[in-house]
């Protein structure tokens, strides 16, 4: 279809509205249209059988396919059709020439395009020409020729049409028609706005602030195209001297630094594709201005690959005797966490080639997670690094940033390894049961490699982006807990769990470790200027502290020795030999009591029972009370679903079991039941407290208490079977510091006392293995019954 001679157009009173995305007509000026929605294509054949007049309406949402009224602008264009080519895909382009403004009236068709109903605008004009309007136009036609001149993207020619525009009306609008750079909202503005004055006004405004863009973007480029020509001939003239020098013999500073980083390549001794990548980065670094932006970039990734240890590596003198001294040395007890070190240090010491296992550490703070892994460094005589992974939630961490980023850096491992100097240390990755994850990266992902044998012998840092070989390393992790480790994570290590200490060993920590470290770190000699007695060490163990690992009894020594440090610096320095009466002095009354557990247990309805948590075992009390009532069963101290199973399944056998108990089978029928676990403000669940709960649920009915100093731990069915639980160490060593002298544990768990329990622990406590709750009962229960005078009705 092309344009054709017509009569003089006429702009009916309803019109075909073509609604235009992110651009706006003006009168006067011409505009190539594409029209590719079926509404538009409809519309612009239908108009060329016509008159060729449409009405132009700029969208407010460029992404509406379909625009309704509100979704149009309120004020368009008049504009005629020049001329129309249909492309192959069946959209259109057009050539429309504005005419004059229209306001939306009324919209009377939206099928199969839109049709509305107009009413002309025409410019508001001032009276007469005053000096204002002319100083107007002179500004915006000053302007708009600068702007033509500065901008690269406008031909010359453009500024014509400033001088040859009929009248101030539309000279504005050729101009605001004739700049790409204003945006679409300020057009639409601008063709809203019906006085000519005033028009004029925002349009010079608009074309100041261009105007002071373009002319900053020139001193811009210049400024920049003088750098460049400086630096290219900086560059011809370093090129000139390097042929000076050569043909002299002599050469510059930059020449010996490129030649020393090619030598300290050849003797790196990496494997031949990192040496081709750091050959070719060097050539690069020749090649390129010391000035330039990648110079430094290419200089820091040449000294990291220089800098790795490829071949570099300790040797080890493996001495199974040194080894076990080594670790007695530094760590009480853990006689199992040892035997398993000194075996892989025997199978070391058969295949010196074989792969390193990936050992875990799990167990509570402060039982010795993270010295052991220096201990085994100096078992082997390897270097020793440690990392942390608590909090790291960036894969970045331990696989590096790409090179395409400013301050980029190898990860974790990469420069560990740097800073150990050799490609097989001991690596410690401590707390990896912390790691987080987010919209970075999972760094537990990430180390699915790292902690792979058949995988970490081509381990590839992003940073680096060559393959090095970890299968040197060993690498030995640390964790409180193993649960929130990921299965596949978990699946590459080797889990060996470590419990926590007895009162004794904790005794021989605090002697032989704990007080020489306090006395050193506060300035005074152990031995000579202060003496612990060891019936002081063991009321701080057993009165001032209550935890599996150490930490806390090391606190309390630490303030024992600034309090005599204080004496010293005040007074004589005299010899001071720490007794119990100075121990009770210095750090106040004793925070734990052994009498409570007798206290508690007094009265019916209270039992002890056992728990494992993060930190090690603990001591729970079951309280149990009954009150009038009617078949109401009250669960209370913030327990989970696993343990509010436990409590309906006790009480359902105890009903069960009335009779044989001597309980009223009807007690059920007249009588509400309160089972509360004290310590409200702590989470507790599990199935272990099952035994407990039934045991405190039969004291409470029978009115009998329970022994003094018993505690019990283990599973209950409905059939009323104990059975098996786990953490059987961490629980007897919570007793044993509990002051718990009788233990009830479930027959199936008697492997694990027997294996895990030390000898020094069984041989002074009494434990009692049942297979039933009849037997609890039997073993916990006082022969003499307690009467409640107010529950005397209920019984």
């Amino acid at each position: 279809m092309t344009d054709e001679k017509t009569p003089p157009l006429v702009v009916p009173d309803v019109l075909g509205i073509l609604p235009l995305r992110g651009s706006v007509l003006f009168p006067h000026a011409v505009l190539p249209l594409a029209a590719g929605r079926p509404s538009s294509v409809r519309l612009i054949e239908d108009a060329m059988q016509g008159s060729r007049v449409i009405g132009t309406v700029a969208q407010r949402n460029p992404a509406d396919d379909a625009p309704s009224r509100d979704g149009l602008h309120p004020i368009g264009t008049v504009a005629v059709i020049h001329r129309v080519l249909k492309q192959p895909d069946g959209t259109l382009r057009v050539v429309v020439q504005g005419l004059g403004r229209f306001r939306l009236a009324e919209l009377v068709q939206d099928q199969p395009f839109l049709r509305a109903r107009i009413e002309a605008l025409h410019d508001e004009a001032s009276g007469a020409r005053d000096l204002e309007q002319e100083a107007l136009e002179r500004s915006v036609t000053a302007l708009f020729q600068k702007v033509v001149s500065l901008s690269p993207s406008l031909p010359d020619e453009l500024a014509t049409i400033a001088t040859g525009a009929d009248g101030p009306g539309a000279l504005a609008d050729l101009v605001a028609s004739a700049l790409p750079t204003l945006s679409t909202a300020l057009k639409q503005e601008l063709l809203e706005t019906l006085p000519v004055k005033e028009r004029l006004s925002k349009l010079a405004a608009a074309l100041g602030k261009e105007a002071e863009v373009l002319e900053l973007g020139s001193k811009i480029q210049s400024e920049v195209q003088s750098e460049m020509s400086k630096t290219q001939r900086e560059y011809y003239l370093r090129e000139q001297l390097k042929a000076i020098q050569k043909e002299l013999g002599d050469s510059d500073d930059r020449t010996q630094e490129i030649e020393s980083l090619r030598q300290k390549i050849e003797e790196a001794g990496m494997p031949e594709e990192a040496r081709r990548e750091a050959v070719r980065e060097l050539d690069r670094l020749a090649k390129m201005p010391p000035a330039a932006a990648e110079y430094t970039v290419a200089r820091t990734y040449i000294d990291w690959l220089v800098a790795m240890p490829w071949r570099a590596e300790t040797t080890e003198e493996i001495n199974l005797a040194r080894a076990r001294t080594i670790l007695d040395e530094d760590h009480e007890g853990l006689e199992k966490i040892k035997e398993r070190i000194l075996e892989y240090l025997a199978v070391k010491k058969v295949k010196p080639d074989g792969k390193d296992p990936i050992l875990c550490f799990v167990g509570p703070p402060g039982v010795g997670k993270t010295s052991l892994g220096r201990s085994i460094a100096r078992a082997l005589g390897r270097k020793f690094h440690r990392i942390s992974l608590g909090g790291m939630r960036d894969e970045a961490e331990i696989r590096g940033h790409r090179r395409t980023y400013i301050g980029a850096l190898p990860g974790q491992i990469v420069q560990g390894l740097r800073r150990a100097g050799s490609k097989n240390p001991v690596f410690m990755l401590d707390e990896v049961d912390k790691l987080g994850m987010d919209f970075r990266g999972d760094p537990a992902s990430a180390l699915l490699e790292v902690l792979d044998p058949e995988q970490n012998a081509t381990f590839r840092d992003h940073y680096l982006d060559v393959p090095f070989d970890l299968s040197r390393v060993l690498f030995v992790t640390t964790a409180n807990v193993i649960d929130t480790v990921p299965p596949p994570l978990r699946d590459r290590m080797e889990i060996l769990h470590l419990a926590g200490y007895t009162e004794e060993e904790k005794v021989r920590i605090a002697g032989t470790h704990l007080v020489p470290k306090q006395a050193h770190e506060h300035g005074v000699v152990a031995g000579t200027d202060v003496i612990f007695t060891p019936e002081a060490l063991r009321l701080i163990v057993r009165r001032y502290t209550r935890e599996a690992g150490v930490r806390s009894l090391e606190r309390e020594i630490a303030s024992i020795f600034r309090k005599i440090a204080r004496r010293y610096a005040e007074g004589p320095r005299e010899v001071v030999t720490v007794t119990p009466d100075l121990v009770t002095s210095s750090l106040g009354a004793p925070r734990f009591e052994f009498e409570e557990l007798e206290e508690r247990t007094r009265v019916p309805g209270v039992a002890v029972g056992l728990v494992w948590t993060p930190v090690g075992g603990d001591v729970l009390f079951v309280e149990a009370t009954r009150m009038p009532g009617s078949r109401t069963l009250t669960l209370t101290g913030q327990l989970g679903d696993v343990m509010k199973e436990s409590a309906q399944a006790a009480l359902s056998w105890v009903r069960s079991h009335a009779r044989e108990l001597g309980i009223d089978p009807d007690f059920w029928e007249r009588s509400d039941v309160h089972v509360h676990v004290p310590a409200g403000a702590i989470p507790k669940d599990g199935p272990s407290a099952g035994v407990t709960m039934a045991t405190a649920l039969v004291s409470l009915l029978t009115g009998r208490p329970l022994h003094a100093a018993l505690a019990m731990t283990g599973e209950i069915s409905l059939s009323g079977r104990v059975l098996p639980v786990g953490g059987i160490k961490e629980k007897v060593l919570a007793a044993h510091r509990a002051g718990v002298r009788t233990l009830i544990l479930p027959r199936r768990n008697e492997r694990n006392l027997v294996e895990d329990v030390p000898a020094s622990v069984r041989d002074v406590m009494t434990v009692h293995l049942v297979d039933s709750i009849e037997d609890v009962t039997r073993l916990a229960l006082d022969d003499v019954r307690v009467t409640d005078p107010v529950l005397t009705g209920l019984y």
